[in-house]
């Protein structure tokens, strides 16, 4: 059965949940709906690997984590629901063909003599090694594949939440049937291809000059520039395993969302700042430097 969220604007699917709460919000807004028209089809789906019971207890020990100036009310949120969605993605795909070039420098020793006179006219030669630096350019064409670069499909769930958690084993992937998501939660593709398209790229450029800096030859380079042509791109609309939690800390403030990687449990969440600690602690640096300077003025 499709449902809308009405605050968030999700389309999730609850086929054999019980429940219709919106997993990203924890909205009871939810209502029915028709099959969005034109929407992608997941190509392939990653499993969960990790169980509830798993989930519940990463949740418990990150909203029981004690950091300096987080709102206190974080420890003692109450969750009111844990949810595996399945969350569309994208996984794109290419062939980089980038033109680059460097200066690299090789190290190497040489050693080198030195003379000194002392007051008594003695003469005294000494040997140390020293190291240098020869540069050179290189320039030159390298290819290779982009494979692992997943983009958000999702209206719920964007790409800056969905990295925090990554990677995925994308060696588990298998093609999708509904037998594999029968009784979760899955969300319908939202997004417009052609804006997951375009964060994909930059991903993956993002991604080739990491690999090139760690392709540079010698000990080390310097002035490296580099133009990349993508080509034999590709997309696959996946689903990837997400467990959803909303932690309701304070009755007149939004809950928090706190996504947890169903595969690898790596979890995160936007844990809201408490501005009175912040005061509270400037107020104690400020003091402390006033008593310093005080004891150090009557300390002369």
């Amino acid at each position: 059965m499709q449902f809308a969220c009405e605050q968030c604007g999700a389309s999730v699917d609850f086929a054999g949940v019980s429940s219709a709460a919106c997993p990203y919000c924890a909205s009871p807004s939810v209502v029915e709906r028709a099959p969005a028209p034109g929407r992608a089809l997941p190509s392939f789906v990653l499993a969960f690997t990790s169980d509830e019971a798993r989930a519940r207890t990463t949740l418990g020990t990150f909203l029981g984590r004690r950091r300096w100036f987080s709102d206190g009310a974080i420890a003692r949120a109450q969750v009111s629901g844990l949810r595996g969605v399945y969350v569309p993605a994208y996984l794109y795909s290419a062939v980089a063909r980038t033109t680059y070039s460097a200066s690299i420098g090789e190290h190497y020793e040489e050693t080198e003599e030195t003379t000194s006179t002392d007051a008594s006219g003695k003469t005294t030669t000494s040997t140390r090694t020293v190291t240098r630096t020869e540069h050179c350019p290189l320039a030159g064409l390298h290819v290779g594949y982009v494979t692992d670069v997943v983009v958000s499909g999702s209206a719920g769930l964007g790409d800056d939440e969905l990295q925090r958690v990554e990677p995925f084993d994308l060696r588990q992937l298998r093609r999708h049937a509904p037998a594999i998501i029968s009784g979760w939660i899955a969300e319908d593709f939202a997004r417009d291809q052609a804006a997951c398209l375009a964060r994909s790229r930059t991903e993956a450029m993002d991604s080739i000059g990491t690999r090139l800096r760690r392709f540079m030859p010698g000990d080390n380079h310097s002035d490296l520039t580099w133009s990349t042509r993508l080509e034999w791109e590709g997309m696959e609309p996946i689903l990837v395993p997400m467990w959803i939690a909303a932690a309701r800390y304070h009755e007149d403030k939004p809950p928090l969302r706190v996504v947890i990687n169903g595969q690898t449990g790596a979890v995160h969440g936007e844990i809201p700042i408490s501005w009175l600690r912040v005061v509270l602690a400037v107020l104690l640096l400020v003091g402390l430097g006033a008593a310093i300077y005080v004891l150090t003025r009557h300390g002369r």
